[in-house]
């Protein structure tokens, strides 16, 4: 059965994240400049240090950006007001039950979120990831579907990083240092794309899509690291959403779409299936039916094409999602079942 939060629990969300993504505008230090690169267009905060012209991404070129941009003056006029409604709003949200990031993976996501990892196209995906959709949706996640995972994973794509033209502001290694985190030791030397907290059992993991038979690793010149590459993930991330991070006043990230967050999961069950993962897997089929019913629910048409995408992908996709749904009877009549 599906649980909805109330009204107030919806409208406190939303309005938390359009605050957020006013304030994500409210700090500019030049004027915007849009730039065309390859078929997309792409705004920055085109600015002057000394004799040295910078440019700092801002974002995709939208309507709803473009909008905000017209209205920055004013939005950062209101932005100390603004900063205290967010902590009203998120106090709203604790009352009303939303599922809240812990303490130490909330500093560690609002750390990267601070240094520009989002803003440069990192996306949260996993557990962390999915907790989010409580406020996407509007529905309750129980515990047991979102159970509290130590490991954090941002994907991004190489060529965005690449064509962006931008860094983070922070190097990501001085990030991770200052919160006690190591960096682990790879296959290749000079690579690192995973760090862990000492003190903790943290673990955060950069990966990005592979589009060649192998999945080895690769480098994501924005973020300043490596990053594993992986099969089926650049379905994942493709025209990911923005989402507050209940942690604090709230934090600003981005998440992959509910509908292929859904479908991905019974791709990824399949492939973690046996020996140890064998537990991941069983959380994957629950994550992917929880969100399948909600979606078969309220957004048909949304599932239905991202279930249509995957299994035009080929072979390989739909034996995956085949073989997942063979344990998975009553979420597979819900798939037979959408629109056409």
């Amino acid at each position: 059965m599906i649980h909805h939060h109330s009204a107030a629990g919806t409208a406190a969300w939303t309005d938390l994240l359009r605050s957020l993504k006013d304030s994500a505008v409210s700090g500019l230090r030049g004027a915007p400049k849009l730039k065309t690169i390859g078929r997309k267009r792409y705004w920055y905060d085109h600015y002057r240090i000394g004799t040295e012209t910078v440019d700092r991404y801002i974002g995709e070129d939208t309507e709803e950006l473009r909008s905000r941009l017209e209205r920055q003056k004013p939005i950062a006029e209101a932005e100390k007001q603004a900063s205290r409604e967010r902590a009203r709003l998120m106090r709203t949200l604790r009352a009303e039950g939303y599922l809240m990031a812990d303490a130490g993976s909330g500093q560690v996501i609002s750390a990267m979120a601070r240094a520009g990892v989002f803003r440069l196209g990192g996306t949260l995906v996993g557990t962390q990831a999915f907790r989010c959709y409580e406020g996407e949706l509007g529905v309750r996640i129980t515990f047991d579907q979102a159970a509290m995972t130590d490991d954090i994973d941002i994907a991004s794509f190489e060529r965005l990083s690449l064509v962006l033209q931008d860094s983070v502001d922070a190097p990501l290694a001085d990030v991770f240092s200052e919160l006690k985190f190591d960096p682990l030791p790879s296959t290749e030397k000079g690579q690192v794309w995973r760090w862990r907290q000492t003190d903790r059992r943290t673990l955060v993991e950069f990966l990005t899509p592979s589009f060649s038979d192998q999945e080895g690793l690769r480098e994501l010149p924005a973020l300043g690291v490596s990053a594993q590459s992986l099969h089926f993930l650049n379905y994942l991330i493709a025209e990911p959403l923005q989402a507050p991070l209940l942690y604090r006043s709230g934090v600003l990230i981005q998440i992959p779409r509910p509908e292929r967050f859904a479908i991905h999961k019974l791709i990824v069950a399949d492939r973690r299936r046996g020996g140890a993962d064998a537990l991941k897997s069983r959380k994957d089929r629950a994550q992917a039916a929880f969100l399948i019913e909600v979606l078969h629910a309220e957004r048909p048409d949304d599932l239905a094409e991202a279930y249509e995408t995957a299994m035009e992908r080929g072979p390989a996709w739909r034996a995956r999602i085949a073989a997942s749904l063979q344990q998975m009877p009553e979420t597979r009549t819900l798939l037979e079942t959408l629109p056409s």
